[in-house]
C-alpha cells in the first residue's frame, strides 16, 4: 500500500493544472465554484484513501491502547497472586512459631522450645531457597559494596585489609538480584 501513495499524477491531472489560470491551487481548480463535491475523480480517490488510513490509524490506537491496559491489569494480577502465594506459604511458619510460643519455659521447656524455634528456622530457610533466595557468603570474603554494608571498619592483624571479620546481617540475592545486603565488620590494615 505505501507504494501507491508514491504513484505519479495521472495525465489529466497535469492537464488541469495547466489549464487553473496563474497562482490558482490545483485543489481550488478540482472543486467546482459553489463548493461540491470534487470534480476529479483522483482527488476523490486520494481523499476516500485518506480517509480510510485515518480510520485505519484511529483503530490501531484503540487496539494498542486496549493492549496497553490488558498487559497492565495482568502485570498487576501476576503479582497480586505471586504475593499471595508466597504469604500463603509463610502462613504454616506462623503457625509453627505460635506453638513455639506456647511452649512451657522450665528445667525441661527450654529444649523443646529451641527444638521448635530450629524446626520453623528450617523451614522458613527451605521455602526461601525453593523461591530461589541465596545467602551472600561474606564472611571471610574481600568486601565487595555491590553485596555488602560496611558497618565497621577495625584494625586486625589476622586478616587482610578488605577482608570481611563478621557478619552482623545476612544478605541474600533472589537470582542475580540483590534482595538485601550483609551488613559487616571489616578488616582494616
Amino acid at each position: 500500500m505505501p507504494d501507491e501513495l508514491t504513484e505519479q499524477p495521472p495525465v489529466a491531472d497535469e492537464a488541469k493544472r495547466a489549464q487553473a489560470p496563474q497562482g490558482a491551487s490545483t485543489e481550488a481548480a478540482a472543486e467546482p465554484a459553489g463548493g461540491g463535491q470534487p470534480v476529479d475523480p483522483a482527488v476523490a480517490e486520494l481523499q476516500r484513501r485518506r480517509d480510510e488510513y485515518y480510520d485505519r490509524l484511529l483503530r490501531k490506537a484503540a487496539e494498542f491502547d486496549n493492549y496497553r491496559k490488558r498487559v497492565d491489569r495482568e502485570r498487576r494480577e501476576f503479582t497480586e497472586t505471586a504475593a499471595a502465594d508466597l504469604l500463603a506459604e509463610l502462613l504454616p511458619l506462623v503457625d509453627d512459631l505460635e506453638r513455639a510460643l506456647e511452649v512451657e519455659t522450665g528445667p525441661d521447656g527450654s529444649d523443646a522450645y529451641r527444638k521448635g524455634v530450629e524446626l520453623v528456622h528450617k523451614q522458613l530457610l527451605d521455602l526461601l531457597h525453593k523461591r530461589g533466595v541465596r545467602l551472600i557468603e561474606a564472611v571471610g570474603a574481600d568486601f565487595d559494596p555491590r553485596y555488602h554494608q560496611a558497618l565497621v571498619h577495625e584494625v586486625s592483624d589476622q586478616h587482610r585489609d578488605g577482608e570481611v571479620m563478621a557478619e552482623l546481617r545476612r544478605g541474600y540475592l533472589l537470582g542475580d538480584r540483590l534482595l538485601r545486603p550483609a551488613m559487616v565488620k571489616v578488616a582494616k590494615a
